[in-house]
């Protein structure tokens, strides 16, 4: 199998999981509602983002246009620098981190472009997939949904830390989606396999 197939087959294997994953949870749960897969270390819980990671946002509805955009324009840059590095022969295993990083990127994507315009909202209800009324918002201001919660360390600050003693401490705090892992691995590859991977 050539590589330009393999970065395929891994772009669309991590796109199908992620996307039905997110469609799952938009049809059958309520936002803010979680299942415990594993006590109270391993969470499926229900969030949308607006915005960026860490839930920070660019205000207002343009502020999302140019997220959504800037998002397509790193996509874009990511899949040009994929086709020059299929080009290019360089090691599978780089391929293939790129090739990660270019699936999240899209899977996010998806959400923010489409969902606004097929889902109707969450808020006290399951959502409908392709409502007669219209979906919760338009093109370019759909909301990415995130499911993984691994809430590992639950604790409270001690009271000599500033701003937060005493304070609620809990570990590892995001809710994150199969694209985030995907892009999260793909960069921590490439850090961890560099000397490998940029010999030249």
């Amino acid at each position: 199998m050539t590589d330009a197939k393999k970065s395929i087959l891994f772009i669309l294997l991590i796109l199908i999981i992620d996307q039905a994953l997110k469609i799952w949870v938009k049809t059958n749960m309520v936002l803010g509602q979680e299942y415990h897969i594993m006590g109270n270390w391993f969470i499926i819980h229900f969030i949308e983002n607006n915005g960026m990671a860490f839930g920070m946002e660019i205000a207002g509805k343009f502020g999302k246009i140019i997220l959504s955009l800037s998002r397509i324009a790193a996509v874009a840059g990511i899949g040009w620098y994929l086709l020059y590095l299929i080009k290019q022969k360089v090691s599978t295993g780089f391929i293939i981190t790129v090739s990660l990083i270019m699936a999240g990127a899209l899977g996010n994507i998806i959400d923010s472009v489409f969902y606004g315009m097929i889902f109707s909202n969450s808020y006290y209800h399951v959502a409908g997939m392709f409502p007669p009324e219209g979906g919760y918002s338009s093109f370019l201001h759909g909301e990415v949904v995130d499911m993984f919660y691994f809430p590992v360390l639950k604790g409270t600050y001690p009271d000599w830390i500033p701003f937060k003693g005493g304070g609620n401490f809990i570990f590892f705090r995001p809710v994150f989606n199969i694209a985030d892992s995907s892009i999260t691995i793909g960069v921590t590859l490439i850090l961890i396999f560099q000397k490998r991977f940029f010999k030249k």
